[in-house]
């Protein structure tokens, strides 16, 4: 009778504990030193959202909106999976658009979910509707504080055009650049083409997260994936991998708090 206690004390336990991890969310803080950027934009503040898949924080997203609120964004930075493509619900996930753009300007890149569900003109024009910049291979310079600098959005490549080549149609200009791309796997395409600040997503943190190992397993990485969170470095390049907030296939995180990326800009 003991050992059945203390396996179903176990099995609530770990019940618990993987509930208030799926449903809570953790802001990680970033400082970044990003050369070239303009000293008048020391302090400049991203917040980072990624991976949704139509999940929920509270009645209408306001848990989810209070906590970038907090933030006190100058940018919000969406990098793709808003919806899910097994789950389509394109208004649930418009509601926590609505709250982003009374906050902060809000730029946007797909992801491979709203590609998959066939239809990603309508999910790009409900965006640009709210008054969200929407970033399909292109490059948007942006004056703060009388400073120019440069948001680089680049499309998820399952809408037909790979990373490679959207990078290839912008180099590096003289501008500081902040790049949106959803994709962490091609992060030496990244390094290749000079970008200074990447912000990806799609590894959902390796979805399981093993202390002292990292994530599990993450698509287009597979299992032991390299990028799964935090800052990645190499030569001029930095990238930001977000875990993100929601799930898709696996219902599960483990170990793995669904997560918003505040990153603070020094020059």
């Amino acid at each position: 009778m003991k050992k059945l206690l203390g396996f179903v004390a176990i099995v609530v336990a770990f019940v618990i504990i993987t509930y208030i991890g799926n449903t809570t969310i953790a802001v990680t803080q970033q400082e970044i030193r990003l050369p070239g950027l303009p000293e008048e934009l020391e302090g400049l503040r991203v917040v980072q959202i990624s991976d949704l898949h139509d999940a929920t924080f509270g009645e209408a997203q306001q848990e989810l909106i209070a906590k970038v609120a907090k933030q006190e964004p100058d940018l919000i930075f969406i990098t793709g999976d808003i919806v899910d493509s097994n789950r389509y619900n394109l208004k649930q996930s418009l509601e926590v658009v609505e709250g982003f753009v009374e906050l902060a300007p809000v730029y946007y890149v797909t992801g491979n979910h709203e590609i998959a569900t066939g239809k990603v003109d309508q999910i790009k024009s409900s965006l640009s509707q709210l008054g969200v910049t929407v970033l399909s291979n292109e490059v948007e310079a942006v004056t703060l504080e009388g400073q120019t600098i440069e948001i680089f959005g680049i499309d998820d490549p399952l809408n037909g055009i790979s990373v490679t080549d959207a990078l290839a149609k912008h180099p590096r200009t003289e501008f500081p650049r902040l790049t949106l791309s959803h994709r962490p796997e091609v992060f030496e395409e990244y390094v290749m083409n000079g970008e200074s600040l990447v912000f990806t997503g799609h590894a959902h943190g390796g979805q399981i997260r093993i202390p002292g190992l990292g994530g599990l397993i993450a698509p287009g990485q597979g299992f032991f994936p390299q990028y799964t969170a935090g800052v990645y470095e190499e030569g001029e390049t930095q990238m930001i991998v977000s875990r993100g907030l929601g799930n898709s296939l696996f219902p599960v995180r483990i170990f793995n708090r669904p997560e918003i990326v505040t990153v603070t800009l020094t020059p």
